[in-house]
C-alpha cells in the first residue's frame, strides 16, 4: 500500500477519534481505512492505536508517530498547493509601494503593457517617498532604491543605477567647479528633505572610503524631479539617480561636478514578503520588470 495513504489514514482516525469519522473525512470506507492502519501497523512492527469498543486511542508509540506523521502529511499539502499556485495565472489585486521619483518616470510607463499581458490583475500602486512595512500595511510588493535594509523580506534586482552630483552649466559658470568633496562645502547643494540621515550626502571618495557632506543648502525637497529641476534652473548642486538626470546630462542642460569620482552603483530591487512559494500576480509582475529594464542602467536610462 501508499505509504503516504497509510500516514493520512493514522493522522485521521487519531484527528476523528475513531474510524467511522475518518472514513468519512477521507471518503472512503471504514474497513478501507481499517486496513490501511493496520497495513502501517505491520509495516513498523508496531501497534499505533488502542482500539476499544467505545474509543480509539493513540498508543504511547503511536502518539510519537503521529506527530512526524502530521508533519510529513502537512509538508505534502503545502507541496501540492506549490505547484497549483505556480500553476495558476495570475490574478486579484497587486498593491505596490514605489518611491515618486522611480514611480513615475519609470514604473507608470510600463504597467499598461503588464496589464495588457494579465489581464486578471489589477493594479493598486502608491507613490510616497516614505519607508513602508509591507505585512502590517498590506502591500505585495515594493520597488526600493539603494542598500537594503536587513530583514526578512526577499528581494530580487530588476535593474541598478548610478548616483552622481549634477548642476547646471549657468551654475558652474557663476560659482565655479568643485575639483575635489571639500570643496562642495563651498557651494549650494539641494537636498531630500525625506532623507532619514537629513542633509547629509555619503559621497565615494577616490580612495574607497564613504565621505559625508553637510550643508544647509538653498533647497530642500521630498521630490527627485524637483531637484533636477532647480539643478537644471542653476539653484545648485544635487544627489540624484541616473534614472532622474540621465536624460538632462545627455541634452546638456546639467553636468558632472567632479566627474574623476569612483561611480556610486546602487541596485534597484522588488522586495516582498518571505513566504514558501511567491504569488503567482507578485512572481509575474517581477519577471516584467526585470524583462522591462533588462536594458536599462547603472547609467542608460
Amino acid at each position: 500500500m501508499d505509504r503516504l495513504t497509510e500516514m493520512e489514514a493514522f493522522a485521521t482516525v487519531v484527528d476523528q477519534g475513531g474510524f467511522t469519522d475518518a472514513a468519512k473525512k477521507m471518503g472512503i470506507s471504514k474497513s478501507a481505512v481499517s486496513k490501511h492502519v493496520s497495513s502501517l501497523e505491520a509495516r513498523l512492527g508496531a501497534r499505533l492505536l488502542n482500539r476499544t469498543t467505545r474509543r480509539v486511542s493513540p498508543t504511547e508509540i503511536g502518539l510519537a508517530y503521529y506527530d512526524r506523521a502530521r508533519r510529513v502529511l502537512n509538508d505534502a499539502g503545502e507541496a501540492d498547493a506549490l505547484v497549483t499556485s505556480m500553476q495558476s495565472a495570475p490574478a486579484g489585486m497587486l498593491r505596490i509601494s514605489v518611491a515618486t521619483d522611480f514611480g513615475v518616470n519609470h514604473l507608470s510607463p510600463v504597467l499598461g503593457e503588464f496589464l495588457k499581458d494579465f489581464p486578471d490583475v489589477t493594479v493598486n500602486m502608491e507613490l510616497a517617498n516614505r519607508y513602508v512595512e509591507l505585512i502590517s500595511e498590506g502591500f505585495d510588493m515594493a520597488i526600493r532604491v539603494g542598500e537594503l535594509e536587513d530583514s526578512s523580506l526577499r528581494a530580487r534586482k530588476i535593474a541598478e543605477t548610478t548616483r552622481k552630483m549634477v548642476g547646471s552649466p549657468a551654475y558652474f559658470e557663476r560659482y565655479g567647479r568643485p575639483k575635489r568633496i571639500d570643496d562642495l562645502n563651498n557651494h549650494k547643494l539641494l537636498h531630500y528633505s525625506s532623507q532619514s540621515s537629513g542633509n547629509v550626502w555619503k559621497i565615494p571618495a577616490p580612495s574607497g572610503e564613504l565621505r559625508q557632506v553637510r550643508s544647509a543648502g538653498w533647497l530642500s525637497v521630498n521630490d527627485g524631479q524637483s531637484l533636477l529641476n532647480a539643478a537644471i534652473s542653476g539653484l545648485g548642486i544635487a544627489y540624484l539617480p541616473s534614472f532622474l538626470y540621465a536624460d538632462a546630462l545627455e541634452q546638456g542642460l546639467v553636468e558632472e561636478a567632479i566627474p574623476e569620482l569612483p561611480a556610486d552603483i546602487q541596485g534597484i530591487y522588488a522586495v516582498y514578503p518571505p513566504g514558501r512559494f511567491t504569488q503567482p500576480k507578485v512572481r509575474a509582475f517581477i519577471d516584467f520588470l526585470v524583462q522591462a529594464f533588462a536594458s536599462k542602467g547603472p547609467d542608460i536610462w
